[in-house]
């Protein structure tokens, strides 16, 4: 497909000579800029093979759902004889063995992978700062001609797509991952329902929490990635069918028409606390009544809640997922140590980087005896209050609708003294990992050069297709969806 395709393969005037000439123009591309820090792993020799592949599947006539598209791939999911980092140095030299389910979906249906993207160490970030590899940069730029972050933990994949090194990509999602860096680079990220991706082969940071999703141009584009990734999967317990006959892609033309009532929490949007975010919701509820869509208030009491409920859990788990790296059986592993506990300490203090300690080590606590109940067990409690009352909300609305963060795109080192600052970015985004919620965010640029936010839809568990098909009628609604500067 060319450069500037959206998964079109039916117009012959989008249609590029061949997958393999195209594969080779996002390498140039990449090439070129470099400096965006986007990949941290090329697959130049696999992607051309497999674009010659796809190349020989279209003369023969049977191509593939995918053939041929260009795919960034976060570095969190498991590709099978190309190393997996997560970001991290305990994992800088890790080459699996087996690939993930999500990135085994693709490559069935034909995609090439170009690379492996940057990201914030095991997902524990917003800004794609904290990586072993150094920090991804937005290739958005601001008007005062400042370079911002693209946002994390999928930063590198939102960059990636935005910077127009690779026609879609894959990314996780803990608390916001995939929404948050789309709506700082301006980009379509979408979050399925929790369960509908298989979490097996994604290294995992929160288990109950982690979903896999897309970063995409076009809301077209990210349902008919789902449609290949949203799959049951035996290895995953947690894995879940998708329930209807019809598929995300298909839905949009049934639905995009559809008029739906959208719910705005109060809460949230009486806390606005910048003129920036003021003028967000002004245009998301424009967009949403331009759009042929109601919008009410509903009430969502305990939102207020989720960052430290969401942090507490997200913690706690990561204490326990991280506890396999220990130097003893895969990863880095320290030298000169004299007994076992100093293997153990000293590999995790060289291999993990200051932030992911922090969080491990407030999250050991947490569970620790004589805590337990008063953090992670008040914790679980509070999650399900949100969750009974997004259910309540649900019975009076189809979708909510709230900001996807409470700024656009910061400068470097923002968060350098005071690391609150920066887990509040997640605020918008956390309610829906607690609720297993699918959620998507569509950028919205005012044209001008300023950079771009994003709007984010909330739906039912379940309501993927229907809340990627109102996404959808958003943003054919919005002249000022893109296109947005770029570096």
């Amino acid at each position: 497909m060319p450069f500037d395709s959206k998964f079109d393969q039916s117009s012959s005037s989008k249609t590029p000579s061949s997958a393999k000439a195209s594969v080779d123009r996002y390498f140039e591309r990449i090439e070129d800029k470099s400096e965006l820090n986007a990949y941290v792993i090329l697959m130049q020799d696999e992607a051309r093979k497999r674009a010659e592949e796809s190349d020989e599947r279209l003369r023969k006539g049977s191509p593939l759902p995918l053939d041929g598209l260009p795919l960034a791939v976060k570095d969190n999911f498991c590709t099978k004889g190309t190393r997996t980092t997560a970001g991290s140095r305990i994992l800088e030299d890790f080459t699996p063995t087996y690939e993930s389910f999500v990135t085994q979906q693709l490559l069935n249906a034909g995609a090439v992978f170009l690379g492996k993207t940057n990201m914030d160490e095991f997902g524990m970030g917003s800004s794609t700062e904290k990586s072993h590899f150094g920090p991804t940069i937005n290739p958005n730029i601001r008007e005062d001609g400042v370079r911002v972050v693209p946002g994390g933990s999928s930063g590198g994949t939102a960059a990636a797509v935005a910077g127009k090194l690779a026609a879609a990509g894959i990314g996780s999602d803990t608390g916001g991952s995939l929404r948050q860096p789309a709506a700082f680079c301006g980009v379509v990220g979408f979050k399925p329902t929790y369960g509908l991706c298989s979490r097996w082969g994604l290294i995992a940071y929160a288990s109950s929490l982690d979903q896999a999703g897309v970063i995409t141009e076009k809301v077209k584009d990210a349902a008919q990635l789902t449609d290949v990734i949203a799959a049951a999967d035996e290895n995953d317990s947690t894995s879940l069918p998708w329930p209807k006959k019809v598929g995300f892609e298909a839905s949009l033309m049934e639905n995009e028409a559809k008029p739906y009532k959208i719910g705005i929490p109060k809460k949230f949007r009486a806390e606005t606390i910048s003129d920036e975010l003021e003028n967000l919701w002004e245009k998301s509820i424009a967009l949403a009544k331009a759009a042929g869509h109601t919008v009410v208030e509903v009430s969502l009491p305990s939102i207020n809640y989720s960052l430290p409920t969401y942090y507490i859990i997200a913690l706690c788990e990561a204490s326990s997922n991280l506890a396999r790296f220990d130097g003893v059986r895969y990863g880095h592993r320290a030298n000169d140590i004299k007994d076992i506990y100093e293997l153990y300490s000293k590999t995790r203090y060289e291999g993990f980087n200051p932030e992911v300690r922090k969080r491990i080590m407030l999250g050991t606590f947490a569970l620790s005896a004589g805590y337990y109940d008063e953090y992670f067990g008040r914790a679980m409690k509070a999650r399900r209050v949100i969750f009974n009352e997004f259910q309540s909300a649900f019975a009076e609305v189809d979708f909510m609708m709230w900001p996807t963060a409470p700024s656009s795109a910061f400068p470097f080192g923002h968060d350098a003294s005071d690391a609150l600052t920066m887990y509040l970015e997640d605020i918008f985004t956390v309610p829906v990992n607690l609720t297993g919620s699918p959620a998507i965010s569509i950028p919205i640029c005012d044209g001008n050069g300023s950079l771009p936010m994003g709007i984010q839809l909330i739906g039912p568990r379940f309501s993927d297709d229907e809340l990627l098909a109102a996404a959808q009628s958003m943003e054919s609604a919005a002249s000022y969806v893109r296109p947005c500067a770029r570096a």
